[in-house]
């Protein structure tokens, strides 16, 4: 059975891994830095899914008051297709509802068909925004 619940320090080195084995970390994030962030703003918003002991996803949600967001939605590779991630989307969708927050956006890189087909196939459109961004805290890749 797989369960849904909010992120606890001692899954930071799993989480970490199934990160990296999703490809979602980059040498500009520390995804250590990006959990201990997580953990001092709404830290209930971070989400994992395990199976035994194994973390086999996580999602990272967060409102700001205007508008809520998603980080970091990742399925094991060998557990997807099987409806977890839409699992861990609904739990942080109710989370950000619980807020009172009234859409979600998130970010995907263009290239990752995979998952735009995924998010459309839960209901997400393409909005006609430009996302821009800019650095306000370096990471260094070494930490």
């Amino acid at each position: 059975m797989t369960e849904i619940r909010s992120f606890r320090p001692e899954d930071e080195d799993a989480v970490v891994a199934l990160w990296q084995a999703c490809g979602l970390t980059r040498p500009w994030n520390d995804p250590r830095r990006d959990i201990a962030r997580k953990q001092s703003v709404q830290a209930d918003g971070f989400l994992v899914a395990t199976s035994g002991r194994d973390v086999v996803g996580t999602v990272m949600a967060g409102y700001d008051g205007h508008r809520g967001w998603v980080n970091y939605l990742a399925v094991a590779p060998s557990r997807r297709r099987g409806g977890l991630g839409r699992r861990l989307m609904d739990e942080a969708e109710a989370r950000l509802l619980a807020y009172g927050c009234p859409k979600l956006n998130l970010q995907i890189r263009v290239d990752n068909s995979t998952a735009i087909g995924f998010y459309e196939a839960i209901g997400y459109r393409v909005d006609e925004v430009v996302s821009m961004g800019k650095r306000l805290i370096a990471d260094d890749a070494a930490s």
